[in-house]
């Protein structure tokens, strides 16, 4: 499959930037796409209702931002229980511990690419980041609340982490010292 001098530019850089590999760029370019779109809505929503944004957002915000992100990231991207909604873009491959799989991205193109976002978590922090900023602007009181009970819920797994390791920390140094 080498390069035609026929080719279009834009399936030119493709070839090149791929090489052997397949890779969704125009999927990327979907999901990029996608994003610009969803800031531009919430700007144009702040726009609407004449909402401008604060001077600064307190340290308390960033604070529940920062952890509340961390935690739907994580539960869109590993939790069992929301598989359902990864499962047209990714397959099964194991139990990762404390609730979480492990999955293969499938298809191509744009599914390809949208199973690739939404099983990373570190792939769907700039989009939980963003939903919520724009949420501390829009309704912030329903974004307080929901980054909240999702700090409560990450704090909460540290928490059960913590436990279990205490708990099992006997059975740890019995082991060690043989």
């Amino acid at each position: 499959m080498g390069t035609h001098h026929h080719d279009h530019p834009l399936e030119r850089i493709r070839n090149e930037y791929q090489g052997d590999e397949s890779r969704p760029l125009r999927g990327y370019l979907a999901a990029l796409g996608g994003y610009a779109g969803t800031v531009g809505l919430l700007v144009g929503i702040a726009l609407l209702r004449r909402k401008q944004l604060p001077s600064a957002f307190t340290l308390g915000d960033v604070a529940l931002l920062s952890v509340a992100t961390h935690k739907l990231s994580r539960l869109l991207a590993k939790d069992a229980v929301l598989s359902p909604l990864r499962a047209p873009f990714t397959r099964y491959r194991e139990p990762a511990g404390d609730g979480e799989l492990n999955e293969d991205v499938r298809g191509q193109g744009i599914r390809h690419a949208i199973g690739e976002l939404i099983s990373c978590p570190f792939c769907l922090d700039m989009w939980f980041a963003t939903g919520l900023t724009g949420g501390l602007v829009l309704a912030p009181r329903l974004t307080r609340t929901v980054e909240t009970i999702m700090t409560a819920v990450a704090a909460s797994d540290f928490l059960q982490l913590g436990y279990d390791a205490v708990k099992h920390l006997p059975e740890r140094i019995e082991n060690r010292g043989g």
